[in-house]
């Protein structure tokens, strides 16, 4: 069977996995080249979004700046929330006070490369989301397909990729996009360092009574952290909030497998009082936790982005962030490429997108372990330490302001989208 090759002068780009790390790096490429570059998006679920549904995501600002740039904030600000205010608390499950050791407010905002006031990030909703990628991409010119890559071969100057249906394809860079168990890491021999943790995540979007003004809860319990963040308003109460649930997974069956009436109670717990009466919108959902990643993110004429890099825990919010953060910084790299008449695939495009985010990546994966293995356990000593430095933090500004800026990405070498430039 013959691989079908882009018109004569054109470059080409294919992308194994539609999830919004990749839709965002097609449509970035597509806009800023258009016919000169053909980006083919290929999904076992052709880039549905109804598959995101009941999701939600703390977008930082640096993500937000990208979408901004892109055009595409316009078209889902009106679903996403800002988060006014973080409130962190530290407590055993029947501890009849959580007390607070550690806030996040408006006056610790200021960075500056961000006006006075303005949110370090948003809630937004994976769905629209998705919907607003999708369709940006498709109306751009992206070819996005239903099915997947099951082989590749480079091949001099590019790379062959063969499909679960249709003709094969060849392209000057294949991304690999195929998520944590990625086939075509494993095919390229890339090694992975990783681990499942004993714990699954919990995700449901809670409707209440009273509104949450924009503020978001972290309560650290000894099985790990339950998050509420701030939706949109709507639902049968009026108000929505999403939860992040980390439970220990020899336990999450018992504490799921009741009546919806008997899981709402399990949530409300761990819920604050504040928000008044509770109703389950949708969910729950479950998924395994896990740490890992990718002992390189590049190969011979690929690369490797989002989850098949990189796997974090929840604990900071901080994977579609790191997926929109590869994103950019790939865009760049073959940007810079094609702008000069280079090849987009070459291997000095590869190391610079690797030396802009390996690091970055491994840095954030490793905060996230050990600030989960240091707040996931009801150790006395460990909860002694542990508040004690949650009530420095609080008592220091300026280190707040800079723990506010990690989680806002709004400090190292940002790439131009990151930063809210063109490419």
């Amino acid at each position: 069977m013959t691989a079908q090759t882009p018109r004569p002068g054109s470059r080409s780009l294919l992308i194994a996995g539609g999830g919004l790390a990749s839709l965002a790096l097609a449509f970035a490429l597509k806009q800023a080249h258009g016919p000169a570059l053909a980006v083919t998006v290929i999904d076992p679920h052709g880039a549905d979004p109804a598959r995101h549904r009941g999701r939600a995501y703390a977008l930082a600002a640096g993500g937000r700046r990208m979408l901004t740039q892109l055009g595409l904030w316009e078209r889902i600000a009106a679903a996403a929330e800002p988060i006014a205010e973080m409130v962190i608390s530290d407590s055993r499950l029947a501890d009849p006070v959580r007390p607070v050791f550690l806030t996040f407010g408006p006056e610790e905002e200021d960075q500056p490369d961000r006006a006075v006031g303005e949110p370090f990030a948003h809630m937004v909703e994976a769905e629209p989301l998705a919907r607003a990628l999708s369709e940006a991409c498709r109306g751009a010119g992206v070819d996005i397909r239903t099915g997947g890559v099951v082989r590749a071969v480079p091949e001099g100057a590019a790379i062959r990729a063969e499909l679960t249906a249709g003709a094969p394809l060849r392209a000057d860079l294949l991304v690999a996009a195929d998520g944590a168990r990625s086939r075509l890491r494993e095919a390229a021999r890339i090694g992975w360092v990783g681990w499942s943790y004993p714990q699954v995540g919990i995700v449901a979007t809670i409707g209440h009574a009273r509104p949450h003004r924009g503020r978001a809860f972290e309560h650290f319990l000894p099985a790990g952290p339950f998050a509420i963040l701030p939706l949109r308003d709507g639902g049968s109460l009026g108000h929505r909030s999403s939860i992040v649930w980390t439970e220990r997974a020899d336990e999450a069956d018992a504490l799921l497998s009741g009546e919806p009436d008997e899981v709402l109670a399990e949530i409300e717990r761990r819920f604050t009082l504040d928000l008044g009466t509770l109703a389950l919108e949708h969910g729950p959902s479950r998924h395994p936790l896990a740490f890992g990643i990718a002992r390189a993110f590049r190969a011979e004429r690929l690369a490797l982005l989002g989850d098949s890099a990189h796997v974090i825990h929840p604990i900071a919010g901080q994977g579609l962030n790191l997926g929109l953060a590869d994103a950019a910084a790939l865009a760049e790299a073959v940007t810079g490429a094609l702008r000069l008449g280079l090849d987009p695939g070459g291997p000095d495009v590869l190391r610079a997108y690797e030396r802009a985010r390996r690091f970055d990546s491994f840095a954030m994966a490793a905060a996230t372990d050990g600030l989960n293995r240091l707040f996931s356990n009801d150790a006395l000593p460990l909860r002694l330490a542990r508040d004690l430095g949650l009530g420095i933090v609080d008592r220091l500004p300026r280190l707040k302001r800079f723990f506010i800026g990690e989680a806002a990405a709004s400090r190292g070498a940002l790439s131009r989208l990151m930063r809210g430039e063109a490419l």
